[in-house]
């Protein structure tokens, strides 16, 4: 008999650590290879962790909702026992204080030297740390004053717990270094219908209300939405495409496309094309930034927006698809949104991301203002394809005829992105659209 380690596994390339939602399995339970012990969350996708050796559950070092990096033993597994083993779980729990806190309109809070880190701009707040957060009131502005002694200037559960306990205390907040200006942090205001106590903040509703608590993914989501909008000056640019070439030719081939191909084309994977297109002669809108530096990517990893059946929404990637043909694309779009609906996404499947489509119009919308997802410097949006009629030119001279319009819009970071390169760029991808070679093979 043997005990073999059960480590958290790497899931993506820029995820350190993961939060453990349920264990499936407890000590003393038999477990098969590659059987589902645990299921753990990123702040991207949730993922299940499976058994790397056939056996019985000796221990489990962590409980739910804990944080654990990238690498650490989780469980163990007795291998080559088909006994129960006796062996008790071992946890290691947060310790957590609740704290008393008078509510005030503002409290000063020494600032420190120009920190390393980037603040609200990149800075990555765990799940536990964001719930720590909200339980003992902490702002999103505050919790961005907070120094993080984690890779990448992150702050940690330690660090968290540590500022609380110190502003518990009523003295200088742990971890903030000496001061050389002031800075005023405005803390949460009691609206009209709140009533509070010392350690929580309850809030009564008059009238016919129906209260829903947000899951996990929807407060990831708004922390996201909230941070883009804090990071990037967003300015939004508008135009319109005639589709109707494009339209016409999805309508000829899609019986045909399904049959060969075994999939069915969407519109998708023909907006990426020309996106793809207008990112390899525009490779600025195709970067990120750090600091001072403009990051220009040259791999294309397009994000599409896919709406999940709770009404979340995730954001699945496709890598290097400018290496992809019409065909490729369509089976990895189909692949990736069915796996998102049924939640078999991979961490990995939401990671790298340089550029975003999202199509609003699959709702009905004509046009909309998406958010950047950072750290990209652009998004593009889809509306709904309305027939409408338009001028159009002919030999003869112009005349009305009826036509399959879309509208564009596009979001990008005007830190990086001028109004110039915004709209050259959206001109670009509508007249892709508008040029489309209905005579083409797929």
């Amino acid at each position: 008999m043997a005990l073999v380690d059960l480590v958290m596994p790497k899931l993506g390339e820029s995820i350190m650590e993961a939060t453990v939602l349920k264990w499936l399995k407890q000590p003393g339970d038999s477990v098969k290879m590659d059987e589902t012990v645990l299921e753990i969350a990123t702040d991207k996708v949730d993922s299940e962790v499976p058994s790397t050796a056939a056996g019985v559950i000796e221990e489990i070092l962590y409980k739910v909702n804990d944080v654990v990096p990238v690498g650490t033993v989780i469980a163990r597994i007795r291998t080559g026992a088909a006994e129960s083993t006796s062996s008790k779980p071992v946890f290691f729990a947060p310790v957590k204080e609740t704290i008393s806190q008078p509510v005030q309109e503002a409290v000063v809070v020494e600032s420190s030297q120009p920190q390393t880190s980037n603040g609200s701009s990149n800075r990555f707040y765990s799940p536990l740390v964001l719930n720590i957060a909200a339980s003992e009131g902490i702002s999103m502005t505050e919790l961005e004053s907070i120094p993080g002694t984690g890779n990448e200037g992150r702050v940690t559960k330690k660090d968290i717990l540590q500022y609380v306990s110190g502003r518990k205390t009523g003295g200088q907040r742990a971890g903030i270094r000496t001061a050389t200006a002031e800075m005023v942090i405005p803390l949460a205001k009691v609206e009209p219908g709140r009533q509070t106590t010392n350690d929580q903040q309850l809030t009564t509703y008059t009238g016919n209300v129906e209260i829903i608590e947000m899951d996990r993914m929807r407060k990831l989501i708004a922390e996201h939405m909230v941070r883009s909008k804090h990071t990037s000056p967003h300015v939004t640019s508008f135009t319109e495409a005639d589709v109707t070439n494009l339209v016409l030719w999805r309508d000829k081939v899609k019986k045909e496309f399904e049959k060969r191909e075994g999939t069915k084309i969407t519109f998708t994977p023909l907006f990426i094309e020309a996106i793809v297109r207008c990112i390899k002669k525009f490779p600025l809108i195709n970067c990120s930034l750090d600091g001072d530096r403009i990051i220009v990517k040259k791999d294309i990893h397009i994000g599409m927006a896919t709406a999940l059946p709770s009404g979340n929404l995730i954001v699945p990637v496709i890598k290097n698809a400018d290496q992809l043909n019409l065909v490729g694309l369509t089976k990895q779009v189909n692949m990736l949104a069915d796996n998102a609906r049924n939640g078999k996404l991979k961490a990995d499947d939401t990671q790298g991301g340089t550029f975003t489509l999202t199509n609003v119009g699959t709702f009905g919308s004509l046009m909309g203002t998406p958010i950047i997802n950072q750290p990209q410097v652009a998004i593009l949006a889809v509306g709904a394809i309305k027939k409408r009629p338009v001028v159009v030119e002919t030999p003869a001279g112009d005349s009305i005829a009826i036509r399959h319009m879309m509208y564009l819009s596009m979001s990008y970071d005007h830190r990086i992105v001028d109004g110039s390169l915004g709209a050259t760029f959206l001109t670009a991808v509508a007249k892709e659209l508008e040029n489309f070679n209905g005579d083409r093979e797929y």
